[in-house]
């Protein structure tokens, strides 16, 4: 049974070091391919009607803002057409009114259309605003953000290529040094969206709309079966089968749209549940599909690795799971000498992460003019707990995982926004105003969290067993997963009204 157990655990290890082993691949690929040049093919003589879908549910906090900036791009009016798609049910939908007629009698072109039937919900409504138009393109986005006033000037017209049909831009963070969990964030996503979106787009393989600051052909859409929701990643879902279909898709690492960051642990944690949770559906609903499709190896491998990078997660709590038996066991059984399998296996797996997101904010840094200049010693203190927040997320992960798996249905909960950014009140008080004076705000304490807490328990266990047999190669790792489960399961039970004692600034 020990060796058993012993087995099992290294193939776990090994299957963890083989996703670790793509990041160091998808490092290359950008290396590679940044440099690499994507022009339109030529100007629209007659410019073309774009319509501006937005699809809130209530975000009494921030849908003025989302008009406001979103009237400001600069585009023919005659030619732009903007949808409030607002199924809320809370007074977002008079203050959404209010701001709608308003900017109509500026000489806008925004209509309010408002659903009391949810069925759908994002995609849903994304599909019912599709029907009500007919723009030739769909630019999205979602109640958070803040689109620059030339997002259309430099994306239209990469669509004089009749093969292209969506166009992606990148996401910048309004609140990135709100909070410790906000720089952290604010990494992850750097890490998706600079690094990983421009090696896969670049390189020729798929990648995917995320679900806003974007914009489609409406063809396109249509072509690839249009908005569909039987998955909680109506936009991952509609890429695949869009570039499957033989669409091309363009990523702009240089033109950025800034959003607002998740303030609670309980918010960004039901954020990521949604994203792994609808990643798996659209895995298991494409796979056979892509499997048969008529498209590169590598192209195919790429796209395993990503739409089904969320399996990682249950392999991780796996991990945790046997981390402290093993520990035992191979203490207890002589094997000393298989303590060394934790530096390749570290190397492979552990040291890909940190060395990802080092790369990720050295580019960052050195290329985004929000962050330039900034010095790269706070983001390489930040690593540590960039990476033990994605141990921590684990159990939530897996949880999604698993219910993807088995078929069970959810709603799709939107992340609660409260129009929060850097460079205002920091102090104590209005960080503790911005959670317990929120209507938004979580405040229940679920099975999962307390799960976390429990973990963190038992790797304080597996820490003090490390340090007291001098098992010193071991520690780093279990000290990761003992600060992951401490920092996610307590920001999630106490952060209501205590959250703000986790924040820091880091200005």
């Amino acid at each position: 049974m020990e060796t058993f157990t012993i087995v099992f655990y290294l193939l776990i290890l090994f299957m963890l070091s083989v996703y670790g082993a793509n990041r160091y691949y998808t490092i290359y690929l950008f290396k590679k391919h940044r440099h690499d040049v994507i022009t339109p093919l030529s100007n629209f003589s007659n410019l073309p009607k774009v319509t501006i879908q937005l699809p809130v549910f209530n975000e009494k906090y921030v849908v003025e803002r989302l008009i406001e900036y979103v009237s400001k791009i600069r585009y023919p009016k005659e030619l732009m057409e903007i949808q409030l798609l607002d199924d809320s049910t809370d007074e977002t939908q008079e203050i959404a009114k209010r701001k709608c007629d308003e900017k109509r009698k500026e000489g806008y072109n925004i209509k309010y259309i408002h659903r009391t039937d949810r069925t759908g919900f994002k995609a849903g409504a994304l599909e019912n605003g599709l029907k009500m138009t007919d723009g030739e393109f769909i630019a999205i986005f979602d109640a958070d953000f803040l689109p620059p006033e030339d997002f259309l000037e430099k994306t239209v017209h990469y669509f004089t290529d009749e093969n292209i049909g969506m166009i992606q831009a990148r996401w910048d963070h309004i609140n990135r040094r709100y909070s410790l969990l906000t720089e952290c964030q604010s990494i992850l996503l750097d890490g998706h969206f600079m690094i990983e979106h421009t090696a896969r787009n670049r390189s020729g393989r798929f990648f995917n709309f995320n679900g806003t600051a974007g914009i489609w052909r409406k063809n396109t859409i249509i072509d690839a079966g249009g908005w569909q929701h039987d998955t909680l990643t109506e936009d991952l879902d509609l890429s695949y089968r869009a570039q499957l279909k033989g669409w091309k898709f363009i990523y702009l690492p240089d033109l950025t749209v800034p959003a607002e960051l998740p303030i609670e642990m309980t918010a960004f944690k039901s954020q990521q549940f949604r994203w792994a949770k609808g990643s798996i559906q659209t895995f298991l609903k494409i796979k056979g599909t892509v499997m048969k499709a008529d498209i590169p190896l590598k192209v195919k491998i790429e796209a395993f690795f990503h739409i089904g990078a969320n399996f990682a997660y249950a392999l991780m709590t796996l991990m945790t799971l046997l981390m402290p038996v093993i520990l035992i066991i191979r203490f207890n059984n002589g094997y000393k000498k298989l303590f060394y399998l934790d530096i390749p296996i570290f190397i492979c797996a552990t040291l890909s992460v940190f060395l990802f997101y080092f790369y990720t904010e050295y580019v960052v840094i050195k290329e985004t003019i929000s962050v330039k200049n900034r010095s790269l010693a706070k983001p390489l203190v930040f690593l540590p707990f960039v990476v033990a927040i994605g141990i921590g997320l684990c159990i939530n992960n897996t949880k999604a995982v698993i219910e993807a798996v088995i078929r069970k249905q959810s709603p799709f909960n939107r992340t609660p926004k409260y129009n929060v950014s850097d460079g205002g009140d920091d102090s104590v008080a209005a960080r503790v105003k911005n959670v317990i004076g929120n209507v938004y705000t979580t405040r229940n304490i679920d099975a999962v969290s307390i799960i976390e807490l429990l973990l963190a328990i038992y790797m304080t266990y597996a820490v003090y067993f490390t340090y007291a047999n001098d098992l010193f190669l071991s520690l780093p790792l279990i000290l990761l997963f003992q600060l992951g489960f401490f920092y996610t399961s307590l920001l999630s039970i106490v952060h209501t009204p205590f959250a703000v004692l986790f924040s820091r600034n880091s200005k």
